[in-house]
C-alpha cells in the first residue's frame, strides 16, 4: 500500500512539472513572438531600411512607412508563368509618390520553363532604369509538381532566367533564396550575384557568403499596414 501511494505521489509530480514547463514554454514563445513584432535592426548600424510588400498584405501606407524609416520597398510583381501581384502597378505609383525607391520580385516556379515566367515578369514590370535591381525570390522546391523535374533542370531553367530577366532590366537580379531551397539546388553558390537571406531577429549565414538584402523580421506590426510586413535592412 505505501509503494502505491509513493507511486501515485511522484506520478502526480511528474504531471506538475510537465504542466510547468509547458506554461513556461508557452510564456516564453508568447514573449518572443510579442518580442519580434515590434522589433528591427537599430538605424545606427543599418541605415537603408525597408519592406517587402505582395497582395497578402493588402493595403499600404506607404507616406507610413517612409515616416517609420523607410527610405525602399521591394514589391511582388510576377509568380511563375502566369501568376502577376494584382496591386503592383498601383503599389508603385504611390511608393514613389511616397518618396520610396521601389524594386520588382519575381517569385520562381521550378515546375515551370524560364521562358514563360521571363515573358511574365516582362509584361509587368517596366523597364526603368530607376528601379532597384530586380530580385527573384526561392522557395519552392519540385515536390508540388506534377510531373518529375531533375534538380539540374531547376538549375539550369533558373540561370536562363537569370539572364532574360537581366537582359529585360540591364541590371543584376538580386537572388533571394530560402534556406531549404539553398541547401538543395545551391544557386548561391553557383551563380555570382548579390544575396537576399531570411532570419527573423537574426544575421543568416546559411549561403556560404555574406548577404546584402536581409529580411530581418517577417511580422513587423506597424501603423502603415492592418497585417505585420516583412522588414528588410541593406548591408552597409
Amino acid at each position: 500500500m505505501a509503494r502505491t501511494k509513493r507511486k501515485k505521489k511522484r506520478g502526480g509530480l511528474f504531471v506538475k512539472l510537465l504542466l510547468l514547463m509547458l506554461v513556461a514554454g508557452a510564456g516564453y514563445y508568447a514573449w518572443t513572438w510579442y518580442e519580434q513584432r515590434g522589433w528591427r535592426p537599430h538605424e545606427d548600424v543599418y541605415p537603408d531600411q525597408g519592406a517587402l510588400i505582395g497582395e497578402a498584405d493588402g493595403a499600404v501606407n506607404f507616406t507610413v512607412l517612409k515616416g517609420l524609416g523607410a527610405n525602399f520597398v521591394y514589391l511582388e510583381a510576377s509568380r511563375g508563368a502566369r501568376g502577376k501581384d494584382a496591386n503592383f502597378s498601383r503599389n508603385l505609383e504611390a511608393a514613389r509618390e511616397a518618396g520610396l525607391q521601389v524594386g520588382a520580385v519575381h517569385l520562381f516556379d521550378p515546375c515551370e520553363t524560364a521562358d514563360g515566367q521571363s515573358a511574365n515578369y516582362v509584361t509587368i514590370v517596366p523597364r526603368d532604369a530607376d528601379l532597384l535591381p530586380p530580385a527573384i525570390r526561392l522557395s519552392r522546391t519540385t515536390e508540388e509538381c506534377f510531373e518529375r523535374v531533375s534538380d539540374a533542370a531547376v538549375q539550369s531553367e533558373l540561370l536562363t532566367l537569370v539572364n532574360q530577366i537581366e537582359a529585360h532590366t540591364e541590371a543584376p537580379v538580386v537572388l533571394s533564396p530560402s534556406e531549404a531551397f539553398e541547401d538543395r539546388y545551391r544557386p548561391a553558390r553557383r551563380l555570382e550575384r548579390a544575396l537576399w537571406l531570411d532570419g527573423d531577429m537574426a544575421e543568416p549565414d546559411y549561403a556560404g557568403r555574406p548577404w546584402t538584402v536581409w529580411t530581418a523580421n517577417s511580422a513587423y506590426a506597424s501603423d502603415a499596414a492592418e497585417t505585420p510586413l516583412r522588414w528588410l535592412v541593406v548591408r552597409p
